[in-house]
């Protein structure tokens, strides 16, 4: 399943028709077009083949790894955007893991919307992940009966409903700002998304230090998403 959609990607990334990607790999149009649909199994020798004209590892083919060299990341390996010399949170690897992940995709995430220079983004975007935040420490602190309600203004019984219809005004704003709808004012809208484009390679190439950290997550995510 990974295959084929990465072998997809990476030809399309690079701009190649797949008659050219076939002619390149010495094979039929008809049957990269089954391997990219993923109608029929390839062998070994084709793998590496393809390895080799991409310039990627065999496990990021296969969906291994979600860094392009095959890399397997560890708490250690990622760097630490606060500091680069702290890779323990607390003694415990996962929460450094995760934290790390987030903190880094987080830092391309933001250098995206600087490049774009659009504040209703900004401002979306970001409101948009404080909620989360918010409803994540919110879940947390309330499990807990011994802590006082006071911390927060929005009542127990509708805070959950309010976050989550603000997260999603959040979400259609951007959604409408990235369609090039104008929502509070003549520069809301993006009027161009080539501040948006990206493949994987630019992205390790642009964000060496945290582009693995976002590819992980992408990774991780659909995993969860797949398999609630």
């Amino acid at each position: 399943m990974e295959f084929n959609r990465i072998i997809t990607l990476l030809r399309k990334e690079r701009g190649i028709t797949q008659k050219q990607a076939a002619e390149d790999l010495g094979i039929s149009q008809a049957l990269l077009s089954h391997y990219e649909k993923g109608i029929r199994e390839c062998g070994l020798d084709f793998i590496v083949r393809v390895a080799d004209y991409y310039g990627v590892s065999c496990d990021y083919l296969l969906g291994r790894s979600a860094d392009r060299n095959g890399m397997m990341l560890s708490a250690e390996d990622i760097p630490n955007p606060e500091s680069m010399k702290d890779n323990v949170y607390h003694g415990s690897v996962l929460p450094t893991m995760n934290k790390k992940l987030i903190s880094n995709s987080l830092n391309i995430l933001y250098a995206k919307l600087s490049d774009c220079q659009n504040r209703t983004l900004v401002t979306e975007v970001s409101a948009f992940l404080m909620l989360a935040v918010y409803k994540m420490f919110r879940l947390l602190y309330s499990a807990q009966a011994h802590n006082t309600r006071s911390l927060f203004s929005i009542s127990q019984n509708t805070w959950e409903g309010y976050s989550d219809s603000a997260m999603k005004v959040a979400e259609a704003n951007v959604k409408a700002a990235l369609a090039g709808e104008e929502l509070a004012g003549p520069d809301s809208a993006l009027k161009d998304t080539q501040c948006l484009a990206m493949t994987t390679e630019s992205l390790s190439e642009e964000y060496p230090l945290y582009a693995s950290s976002l590819l992980n997550l992408v990774k991780s995510s659909e995993t969860r998403i797949e398999k609630p």
